[in-house]
């Protein structure tokens, strides 16, 4: 009981982390309907702000773990806040200016913070408690990080979205320099909302340096068996690489699961008004099934069995979208908050269970794994438009055609899941390559 005890502030201070980039993470949302308006940009431009965000996660992660390696978690936690700072100040003279290069400059080095603060905080809270009960301790920073999401999104769509369709009305009305200084004026709107930012994040970088958070180190290695040699490399540890396999096709199901879905909604006839609101529905299954984890998680439930349902349900869930039609197909991909809440939270202790000294790299490549979320949706996209093309070959008219070709090309869903569901049964146990 004094142990638990003794973690009570450590887990309430990492779920703080854990809001702050679930925070600055989500406003992306906003960001790109923002950008594309005041830089005047093309679709594809505008989602540019998404893989600023992206890259930072696969250029850095390496690097995070090496800087962890010299300074420890507290220290990286603490470096990473202020980096984020730092991004959020390059907004400033990016509004001034109105260039967009300079706003994926600031949005890359927030990137790159959070980068540092999620390698350092993910094995961190794994290891704090007993690796059997990791999964119950990140369905905490899941709830922390959603809610922040959540709140983010409307926040900053408040701040930067109010009055962006009248402004887009007299673009086309108004005379040049009228429109750049409209154009200018919303581009100020970023101006106090991260110089706020910026001072929070600051103040906070300054205050985890002085927090009680205790050091803690991964286990060791586990006893060579006779006829085992001494582990010398990750490339030793075939688990681990399954682990980064599996993160990489569940990030990009979530991020399908919650991206998809409004566009999915428009597609299948429901007005833009009513459809806004579906991505809501994803976010709060989650949210209840992460409570539902901290609840059942370990006493009731094994992480390593959450995982078995969580990829069962996916694919039940998968195959229910292509079966059925209308708002019944939407509520199934918002049930996919439901199948994916448990995946990132059991993974993580799964993975990094038994690799000691080798737990930072190994959590680099975990973070890295993020970029599912930039790969996997897109090929949705495409598979979507290469259906819908074929379907009005075939004579189908273009609003059944579009709405055939979402339903059906969710099928991408069911690989990602079959492989969730092989790590969770088989390939957590792999740890070696030779098993026995």
């Amino acid at each position: 009981m004094k142990n638990q005890n003794n973690t009570v502030i450590p887990i309430i201070i990492i779920a703080g982390l854990f809001f702050i980039f679930g925070f600055v993470t989500w406003i992306n949302g906003a960001l790109i309907p923002f950008m594309k308006t005041i830089n005047e940009l093309t679709d594809t431009q505008s989602y540019f702000v998404a893989s600023a965000s992206y890259i930072s996660f696969v250029v850095m992660a390496l690097p995070a773990s090496y800087i962890l390696n010299k300074i420890g978690y507290r220290k990286g936690m603490s470096l990473g806040l202020f980096v984020m700072a730092i991004g959020a100040l390059v907004f400033i003279p990016a509004a001034e200016a109105r260039t967009y290069w300079v706003f994926l400059t600031g949005i890359f080095i927030q990137g790159i913070g959070m980068t540092l603060l999620q390698t350092a905080a993910n094995p961190y809270i794994t290891i704090l408690g007993p690796i059997e009960s990791g999964a119950k301790r990140i369905a905490i920073m899941g709830i922390a990080n959603k809610t922040a999401g959540a709140l983010g999104s409307l926040i900053f769509g408040a701040l930067l979205l109010s009055g962006i369709d009248e402004v887009k009305e007299k673009l086309s009305t108004v005379s040049l320099e009228e429109k750049g200084q409209l154009l200018d004026t919303m581009a100020d709107s970023v101006f106090t909302p991260y110089l706020v930012m910026a001072a929070v994040l600051f103040v906070l970088a300054i205050l985890i340096r002085k927090a009680p958070l205790p050091h803690v180190e991964a286990a060791p290695l586990e006893e060579l068996k006779e006829g085992e040699s001494e582990k010398t490399s990750i490339f030793q540890f075939p688990h681990l690489w399954l682990g980064v396999l599996t993160l990489f096709v569940y990030v990009g199901a979530e991020v399908i699961a919650g991206d998809t879905i409004i566009s999915y909604g428009i597609s299948l006839g429901f007005p833009a008004s009513e459809a806004k609101f579906f991505t809501t529905l994803t976010l709060l299954a989650m949210v209840a099934t992460y409570a539902l984890g901290v609840f059942l998680i370990p006493k009731y439930l094994k992480q390593g069995t959450a995982l078995k349902i969580s990829a069962g349900l996916g694919i039940v869930f998968s195959l229910c979208i292509l079966l059925t039609t209308g708002l019944t197909s939407i509520l199934f991909v918002a049930a996919l908050g439901v199948a994916n809440a448990l995946v990132w939270p059991a993974v993580w202790p799964l993975t990094l269970e038994g690799l000691g000294k080798f737990t930072k790299t190994a959590s680099a490549l975990l973070i890295m794994a993020i970029s599912g979320g930039a790969i996997i949706p897109p090929l949705y996209g495409r598979f979507v438009d290469a259906t819908k093309h074929e379907f009005i070959t075939n004579g189908l008219n273009e609003a059944d055609a579009m709405a055939n070709a979402a339903t059906g090309s969710y099928w991408i869903l069911i690989p990602c899941y079959a492989i969730i569901l092989f790590f969770a049964l088989w390939g957590h146990k792999y740890k070696n390559w030779s098993r026995k």
